[in-house]
């Protein structure tokens, strides 16, 4: 066979080099070869069939070279010739050919209204309106992209609304009619093991990365929306091919961390469907550029940046929850990173190491692991909760300044709920109390009218410790978070003994300092203290649990947390008239209210004064029933009116307008006076 094969090559040459020569080709022959290379060599001939259709199509072809050897011979004469099968010289053979036709079809809304009701049909779904439909679309985004605003594919789309109604179709109606196609929601498979999913794979594959191109060229929040509700229906197709699902990510990101907050939102519910249905492939990526973004974009804290930055770290928690075996690698290891930084910090006493530390990406790193370990106390990340608690009270003490109030704050928070949400004993209340040993006596020097708001700070300056805001802001944050935990803990085995410590530094800041305001907020705490500490005695007293009988402590606990303590139920209180008043604050409420419409009333002159005629009493505020019981503001006919105060002279108006206003009747004399006017109010006043 295969000497054969080199004997029909060695012919298939030879005819090659006859073409060249000037000697004309015997066309049987060449036709006797062919068939017999048909025969011997099958396979070979198929491959001459798809490459070469010249060699086969010899009589078509050899027609063709006369011409060629007249164009050759005389290149400034113009022959018009008969095109072949794939001839490359000629403009017009790629019309010719039924195989390589560009229709160039013009899209209508007549016909987009057609693929519309053929795609919202009950009946089965046909392959060629769905390719025709991404064929349409595809023209779309290549008038969007031309530099003349006009599609040079098979399809031509032009104007605005079929451009907009073109997108309208595939948006709202080509996610259903695909898995209608596929039969995706009837079978329950995956969309690549359907069994028509090999035909549909490659006008897919082109809709997907038109469908990327338009994403990455839109700016506006509205439009993106409505993209990115698309793209959410369409990411069961996209996590079947694995570079545009990297594509989307890629960009789904970025719109993650930097838009407006239902772009965000959008963007999280696409990022965390595409990772969930590749979750082998794509969610340690995914995680890792996450993390990063975030600590990119927490650098700088303030009110308008802190709602997106506390929805990036609870939408982290939910996709490190997703794999707790993924997640401990990579909690593990950067918070090894920030041990290294606090380390560094500690051993070589510069400034840059400690600006290393002390800074927004440092305090919002520990904040999003202490939220990840107290949603997932499990085996997995369980053990992570001790390195975690201890680098961040080595934080606390690595600058144990009053400057750093609000960083050791911020520290703190992160311990409550981590102690709260995992049932742990961490030792948060010597970091509390400590700060009662500032010095509140002393007079400030400054005066500042805005209280100081903790939430967005780290670091205090010079110039607002000297303010009287700053030990006001320090009493009511300290005496907020003692509150907190204490009633945390209230329900403990241990409590009377655990807050022992702390009710003697109280004592003693009761005795020193000489505000009023502030030993009255610290005595009520103390007080409240001291009588759950009570009411624990008493329980145990009552109970006959062994000490070391840990099961039998734990169900204690449980049911004395269930039945309520007096400090539980005092924090709960002052909770809800706190979160009250903080809603206050935040809508300006009071300020609102002073700012409500006043109307101005004009005084009335003696002059502008008239009896109306006698017709009977005139009742201003008419009721629907008689009997309604009013105060009587009828005018006798008898009685004079009286007389208002005299008033200066004032300058004369115009003849006709003192008529008009004398012989009107009262009803209408207001609207001419103009006598009730209504301040006018402007959006910024509000």
């Amino acid at each position: 066979m295969k000497k054969a094969t080199v004997q029909i090559k060695s012919q298939s040459m030879q005819v090659q080099d006859s073409s060249d020569s000037d000697e004309e080709p015997n066309p049987e022959s060449h036709k006797k070869s062919l068939e017999k290379l048909k025969k011997t060599d099958p396979d070979f001939y198929n491959f001459l069939e798809e490459n070469d259709e010249n060699l086969l199509n010899f009589e078509a072809a050899s027609d063709d070279q006369e011409s060629d050897r007249q164009s050759d011979s005389n290149e400034d004469d113009e022959k018009i010739h008969t095109p072949g099968a794939l001839q490359a010289d000629s403009d017009d053979s790629d019309f010719e050919n039924d195989n390589y036709k560009l229709d160039n079809t013009k899209v209508t809304l007549k016909m987009v209204s057609e693929w519309q009701a053929e795609l919202q049909s009950e009946g089965k779904i046909k392959l060629s309106t769905l390719i025709t439909v991404i064929k349409a679309f595809n023209a779309a985004m290549l008038r969007v992209s031309s530099d003349d605003g006009t599609s040079q594919g098979e399809m031509k789309v032009e104007g605005s609304s079929v451009f907009n109604a073109v997108i309208q179709l595939c948006v709202v109606n080509l996610p259903g009619a695909v898995k209608k196609y596929l039969g995706v929601e009837q079978s329950g498979k995956e969309p690549q093991k359907c069994k028509h999913f090999s035909k549909i794979r490659g006008p897919l594959m082109s809709y997907l990365v038109d469908l990327m191109k338009l994403l990455l060229s839109i700016s506006s929040e509205n439009i993106l929306g409505v993209l990115l509700k698309h793209l959410h229906q369409m990411c069961t197709f996209i996590a079947c091919f694995p570079r545009i699902a990297k594509m989307a990510l890629r960009k789904l990101i970025l719109l993650w961390s930097t838009s407006e907050e239902t772009v965000r939102v959008l963007a999280f519910l696409c990022i965390l469907r595409i990772t969930r249905n590749q979750q082998a492939l794509l969610l340690d990526p995914v995680l890792k550029v996450m993390y990063m973004t975030y600590v990119k974009n927490c650098k700088f804290v303030s009110p308008s940046t802190w709602p997106g930055i506390n929805f990036m770290r609870r939408s982290l928690v939910e996709m490190y929850s997703l794999d707790l075996d993924v997640a401990y690698r990579h909690v593990f290891l950067y918070i090894r990173q920030l041990a290294i930084h606090l380390r560094n910090a500690i051993v070589v006493q510069k400034i840059e190491n400690r600006q290393a530390v002390y800074n927004w990406q440092f305090v919002n790193s520990l904040r999003l692991w202490g939220d990840l370990l107290a949603v997932n106390n499990r085996p997995p990340l369980h053990p992570l909760i001790y390195p975690l608690v201890m680098v961040t009270i080595n934080t606390i003490k690595l600058v144990p300044t009053h400057q750093y109030y609000p960083l050791r704050f911020h520290c703190v928070e992160i311990l409550m709920n981590l102690s709260k949400e995992t049932e742990t004993f961490i030792p948060v209340l010597p970091f509390l109390t400590e700060i009662l040993a500032y010095d509140f006596n002393k007079k400030h020097k400054k005066v500042s009218m805005k209280p100081l708001d903790f939430s967005c700070i780290l670091r205090l300056a010079k110039s607002q410790l000297m303010e009287n805001g700053f030990k006001d802001a320090v009493i009511d944050k300290l005496y907020a978070l003692m509150l907190e935990y204490t009633a945390n803990e209230s329900h403990t085995f241990a409590f009377p003994d655990t807050i022992l410590l702390a009710v003697i530094q109280l004592k003693q800041f009761l005795k020193s300092c000489s505000v009023a305001n502030y030993t009255k907020r610290f005595r009520q705490l103390l007080e409240k203290i001291e009588e759950n500490a009570r009411f624990i005695e008493q329980e145990r007293i009552k109970s006959t649990v062994a000490l070391d009988d840990e099961s039998s402590i734990m169900a204690w606990e449980t049911s004395m947390k269930a039945k309520g303590t007096p400090l539980k139920l005092f924090f709960e209180n002052w909770n809800r008239i706190n979160q009250l008043q903080k809603r206050k604050k935040v809508t300006n409420n009071d300020e609102i209210a002073g700012q409500m419409p006043v109307i101005k009333r004009r005084k009335i002159t003696e002059q502008q004064v008239q009896r109306p005629e006698s017709k009977g009493p005139l009742v201003l505020f008419p009721s629907d029933s008689e009997d309604d019981e009013r105060p009587n503001f009828e005018a006798d006919e008898d009685e004079e009116p009286p007389r208002a105060p005299k008033v200066k002279k004032q300058k004369k108006k115009k003849t006709q307008r003192k008529i008009a206003k004398r012989n009107s009747p009262p009803e209408e004399r207001d609207t001419i006076d103009k006598g009730d006017i209504v301040q006018d109010l402007s959006v910024g006043d509000w």
